[in-house]
């Protein structure tokens, strides 16, 4: 999947990619088709940088209830010719996640697009996962017959199908045909449940790497073929050496992270950092300065799990180098500096922003340590991160640092959070907008009374309902 083109943050399209509060509450005032062109634009070109951990299906499901949307421009989008060509499930996984969430607020239209693809569409599992939650029995018994059609009845079918069972996401579909009363699916469903249980344990049976005994040189080996496969296996190597290593291995392991293989190396370094070893800090200084760019990128990140006292003061030495040991630095104080360390995060938060931009992934850590600290002066870059990043987490953790830091948050940014796509961002907003707006009152109220509102943004609400809310 390539990288979406996102609009600028000023216009209405690029509000409703990022998943803005803003992006409804503009698109609710907008002449409908334009709002409803640039809604569909979403829903069929998924935004998200990352579409596995970011969130929009209820954001865009909840703001066609509010424009009364029709399906069409979905329905053509999931039965299009490429359906059959791209079978990525990014291609119509926001899709079908917007009408299931469509579903459970009553759209019998979208339930029904829901099965029909399902039993025809590519990107069928995940349709019957939507369908799991919300359809009823009779619906799901009715996919039985289209469903088992895909798959061959031949050893290769019998195969795919049973590793379609044992990865199903929602089993209640399969439990169901597996007591159907037709005799053919329920015996060809119960076979692959079987089957797939089966190959869970042998799974189980034939575990693959290290075994007991290995010696410190045979973990180095396994690193350094996996560098050779194209695979990093330091991290579990260096769990391992963690099992295999004695006090006697240490100049071995000492001398593999000066001028070892490149498994060996990063192996070691890990291991050296997740054990607080006192040459742990030169070492990936050398590495960062001397080795090649996987060593550089192991020994950062090495250097970053650390956290000694001798670690977070070697930061403060380091965070000034323009290397990525120097990034680190400055994430390494964000996360466990102290007041003293507030100058060094906030020149670590403005130089990640005016040499990455908005969505640089050092900006994370460096923004959750501005609210960490209280850093009241980053204010300004924190809302030039709010609101240009494209990226929805990314802007929940601006939004939770501006309200540990700008006294302007509650009656600015926290009233949009309430209809912001992440349910992190809502609870903020829900803790801290101010009630003297009215559009604030009747939005707490309406989160309120929403099923498919998280249990954490309602307790939020909650407790700013009837304490602080005015009378209707």
């Amino acid at each position: 999947m390539f990288d979406p083109v996102i609009a600028p943050s000023g216009t209405l399209l690029g509000l409703l990619q990022r998943g803005r509060g803003d992006g409804t509450l503009h698109a609710l005032t907008a002449p409908r088709a334009e709002a409803l062109a640039a809604l569909n634009h979403c829903v069929v070109r998924d935004p998200r940088h990352d579409w596995q951990v970011e969130n929009r299906s209820l954001y865009y499901a909840r703001l066609y209830l509010d424009l009364g949307g029709e399906l069409d421009t979905i329905e053509a989008h999931l039965f299009d010719p490429e359906d059959v060509l791209d079978t990525e499930d990014c291609r119509t996984g926001l899709a079908l996640a917007v009408l299931g969430h469509l579903a459970s607020y009553g759209r019998r239209d979208a339930l029904e697009l829901l099965r029909r693809y399902a039993a025809h569409g590519t990107n069928w599992a995940w349709a019957l996962d939507e369908l799991a939650l919300r359809d009823d029995d009779a619906g799901l018994r009715s996919l039985a017959a289209p469903v088992l059609a895909r798959f061959p009845r031949d050893p290769g079918g019998d195969a795919e199908l049973a590793a379609a069972v044992r990865d199903a996401f929602e089993p209640r579909p399969w439990r169901l045909w597996a007591d159907d009363s037709r005799d053919w699916i329920a015996t060809r469903v119960r076979a692959a449940q079987e089957t797939g249980c089966f190959d869970r344990w042998q799974r189980q049976m034939r575990p693959s790497g290290p075994r007991p005994g290995w010696s410190v040189q045979a973990v180095f080996d396994w690193a350094q073929q996996g560098i050779e496969r194209g695979t990093a296996l330091h991290v579990p190597a260096a769990r391992c050496l963690s099992a295999v290593a004695g006090p006697e291995d240490r100049p071995e392991i000492l001398e593999a992270a000066r001028t070892g293989t490149e498994g060996a190396r990063c192996t070691a370094l890990r291991y050296l950092a997740d054990s607080d070893d006192p040459a742990a800090l030169d070492l990936i200084e050398q590495a960062v300065t001397t080795g090649p760019t996987p060593v550089v990128e192991a020994a950062v990140e090495s250097y970053e799990r650390m956290g000694s006292v001798a670690a977070v003061e070697r930061a403060r030495r380091w965070a000034h180098r323009p290397d990525p040991l120097g990034a680190a630095a400055g994430r390494m104080l964000a996360c466990r500096g102290g007041a003293q360390d507030k100058d060094l995060v906030l020149g670590a938060l403005r130089e990640a922003v005016r040499g990455e931009g908005p969505d640089g992934p050092t900006l994370w850590t460096l923004v959750d340590g501005t609210g960490r600290l209280g850093i009241a002066c980053a204010a300004p870059v924190l809302r030039h991160v709010y609101r240009e990043t494209a990226s929805s987490h990314l802007r929940g953790r601006a939004a939770r640092a501006l309200a540990a830091t700008d006294p302007a948050f509650a009656a600015g940014f926290a009233v949009e959070c309430l209809w912001d796509c992440e349910e992190s961002t809502r609870e903020i907003a829900a803790r801290h907008a101010e009630t003297g707006d009215t559009r604030v009152v009747d939005r707490l109220r309406r989160l309120a009374a929403d099923p498919a509102e998280e249990a954490e943004v309602q307790t939020a609400v909650r407790s700013r309902i009837g304490t602080e809310t005015p009378p209707a």
